[in-house]
């Protein structure tokens, strides 16, 4: 059986921005459902390198999630004040990110996210190949920083990120080339970018098989997974809805066989609810459907 966690980011940003829900309140809630562990988002008042600078506030939390019974399955790291694509100097990325693989160090989480940072309007200010050459350079240096410390590093791909086409997600995980850095599957993201072909920038490109062919194409490169269901939509014309489980169109049925054979070196299975306007209240909802998921697949 898997073990199930749930993005901690769904309760501080977007609808819950102004009214967060307290960490000691998610912490108490995921436990009461039967969570395994929690996806922390590192930024605004949940747990993050800033608000926990010293060893001593880490190891402080740390105690408290294995007080509750629950385990860390990642860091979601705040990396969007950072230039990526649009500089050829990563020095200050690169700074950050490191800062964040200590805090995974010190809060014994096993992987850390990273994203395009800029949008796919970017390539109207930077050629392709020279943005792709910037991304590929700054993660090769990122996957031997963070494998140096124990953590891995995963790429997660959606539609409000530049490279979000099917043929960019297989070329760039290939050119990074790192057993320590892999994709981030997360079923609605690829289910917008294979299927949909959502923001993409140019001619646009999907596949027949949608999700699941993509997930076939990535297999023995996915290091980590979100499930959640897409409705076909973009929230707020930037990124994937992400529509609780049975109300959106995506065949677990058919793709959670794929990605057990997909080579993922861990078994999480996190729930994303990101940007859900009730997400608080809709969490043991999730959490049952993706039991149900689990008692079927997850063997």
């Amino acid at each position: 059986m898997k073990r199930i966690s749930i993005g901690s980011w769904a309760y501080s940003i977007g609808p819950y921005t102004d009214n967060p829900v307290p960490w000691d309140e998610v912490v108490r809630k995921l436990a009461e459902l039967k969570f395994d562990g929690v996806e922390l988002g590192g930024f605004g008042v949940h747990p993050n390198p800033d608000n926990l600078p010293t060893k001593e506030d880490r190891a402080r939390v740390k105690q408290q999630l294995a007080d509750a019974g629950l385990a860390f399955s990642g860091l979601a790291a705040n990396l969007w004040g950072e230039k990526l694509i649009n500089t050829d100097d990563n020095s200050h990325y690169l700074a950050e990110f490191k800062k964040n693989v200590d805090f995974c160090v010190d809060m014994g989480i096993p992987g850390i996210r990273v994203d395009c940072v800029q949008p796919p309007t970017v390539f109207d200010e930077v050629d392709e190949d020279t943005a792709r050459a910037r991304v590929v350079k700054t993660w090769k240096v990122c996957a031997r920083d963070a494998a140096a410390k124990g953590v891995y590093v995963t790429w997660e791909f959606e539609p409000g990120f530049a490279f979000n086409k099917p043929s960019d997600i297989l070329r760039i995980v290939d050119e990074v080339g790192d057993d320590n850095f892999g994709v981030q599957f997360d079923t609605c993201h690829a289910h917008m970018c294979a299927a949909v072909g959502a923001r993409q920038p140019g001619k646009k490109e999907t596949l027949p098989g949608g999700a699941l062919e993509l997930a076939q194409k990535l297999r023995g490169k996915i290091n980590h997974l979100h499930l959640i269901d897409s409705d076909g939509t973009l929230h707020g014309d930037e990124t994937s809805t992400h529509a609780p489980f049975g109300q959106g169109v995506l065949n677990f049925g058919e793709l959670l066989p794929e990605l057990n054979r997909a080579g993922v070196p861990h078994n999480w299975w996190t729930i994303d609810l990101c940007f859900w306007p009730d997400a608080w209240a809709v969490t043991a909802d999730c959490k049952k459907a993706i039991d149900e998921l689990n008692k079927k697949y997850g063997a």
